[in-house]
C-alpha cells in the first residue's frame, strides 16, 4: 500500500523540503474565554500548538521559528529555503478581523512564506473571515486546518467539542467553494471509541467533495486536562502501538486513494505526556507506521 504524504506533494510542487514555521496570532478559544462551557477534554494549556512561539511580533516570531529549523535545512542556501507559516495553536480566526489580516497579510507576503496555513474551529468561520482568507488566497495558497476529531456526535459531545457536525460540514462547504484547501484533524483512541467508530468517521470523510487533506492524530492524556481526570477516575483504554498500527492501516485502506496524508500520528510535550508512553518515542511509531502501511 502506498500513500501520499504532504511532504512528498510539496517537493514536488517546490523541488525541494518546505519546512513548518510554528507562529502565534494571539488568538484565544470560545472554549477558553467562557464563550462555551469549557475546552475540549483533551485540550492541554498550549491549545494544542506547544512547538508555537510565545506571542510577538510577527517579524520575530517568524525568525525566531527559523532557526529552531534551520538545523535541519542546512543543505538548502539560506536564501533558497522556503517554509509555511503555521498559526496552529487555539483558533487563528477568533478574534479582531482588522487586526487578524493585517498580521496574515505582513506573514503571507514575505518571500520566504509560501504557504499560510491557519488552524480554527468550524463554528468561527464568519463571512468575514471567509472574505479575508479569500484576499489572502489570492496572493499565495491558503490552507485552513479544522478539528473534526471525530463524526460520531455522541462522542462529540463527551470531549465538548462544542459544535455538530452539521456546522462542520458547512464550514467544509464555504471553504471549499473559496477554492480553499482544507485539511481535517481526526483523533484515534477517544474514550469509548471502537475501531468501529474510527472508521464510521473515515468514511463521513470519504463523503466530503473535493478530498480533504487528513490529520491522524493519536490520543494523548496530557497533564492539566479534563482528559487527565477522566483517566485517572475512569481508566479507559489507551491505544497500545500495535493497536494505533492496525487501526492507522485500517483508516488509510478507507480513505479515498487521492487523500494526502498531513500527520500520522502526532507530537506533545513529553513533560506532560501522561499516556500512551510509547508514543514519545516518535522515531520508533514512524518507522513501525510505515513499515506497517508499506506491507
Amino acid at each position: 500500500m502506498t500513500i501520499r504524504t504532504i511532504g512528498e506533494v510539496l517537493k514536488e510542487t517546490y523541488g525541494t523540503r518546505i519546512y513548518k514555521l510554528s507562529l502565534s496570532s494571539g488568538c484565544t478559544c470560545p472554549g477558553r474565554d467562557g464563550t462555551l462551557e469549557s475546552p475540549c477534554t483533551f485540550c492541554s494549556q498550549g491549545g494544542s500548538g506547544e512547538f508555537a512561539a510565545s506571542f510577538a511580533p510577527i517579524g520575530e516570531q517568524i525568525e525566531e521559528a527559523k532557526r529552531k529549523v534551520s538545523a535541519k535545512m542546512a543543505s538548502i542556501p539560506e536564501a533558497s529555503r522556503r517554509y509555511i507559516a503555521y498559526f496552529q495553536s487555539y483558533t487563528n480566526t477568533y478574534g479582531d478581523i482588522d487586526r487578524l489580516r493585517a498580521l496574515y497579510l505582513e506573514t503571507i507576503t514575505r518571500l520566504e512564506i509560501v504557504i499560510l496555513d491557519i488552524a480554527t474551529r468550524p463554528d468561527c468561520l464568519q463571512d468575514e473571515v471567509l472574505r479575508m482568507l479569500k484576499e489572502l488566497s489570492e496572493i499565495k495558497p491558503v490552507w485552513v486546518e479544522l478539528g473534526l476529531q471525530t463524526a460520531n456526535e455522541e462522542t462529540a459531545r463527551h470531549i465538548r467539542r462544542g459544535y455538530p457536525n452539521a456546522v462542520f460540514e458547512k464550514a467544509y462547504r464555504d471553504l471549499t467553494s473559496l477554492g480553499i484547501p482544507v485539511i481535517v484533524h481526526v483523533i484515534l483512541g477517544l474514550p469509548g471509541e471502537t475501531k468501529k467508530d474510527c472508521l464510521h468517521t473515515m468514511a463521513y470523510l470519504s463523503c466530503l467533495t473535493p478530498t480533504p487533506g487528513v490529520k491522524l492524530q493519536l490520543l494523548h492524556v496530557l497533564s492539566g486536562t479534563a482528559l487527565e481526570r477522566e483517566y485517572e477516575e475512569t481508566h479507559f483504554h489507551v491505544l497500545t502501538l500495535p493497536e494505533y498500527t492496525d487501526l492507522v492501516v485500517s483508516c488509510i485502506r478507507a480513505l479515498p486513494p487521492d487523500t494526502i496524508y498531513h500527520r500520522l500520528t502526532g507530537d506533545g510535550k513529553k513533560s506532560e505526556l501522561i499516556a500512551p508512553l510509547w508514543s514519545a518515542d516518535k522515531k520508533r511509531v514512524m518507522n513501525t507506521l510505515r513499515s506497517a502501511i508499506a506491507k
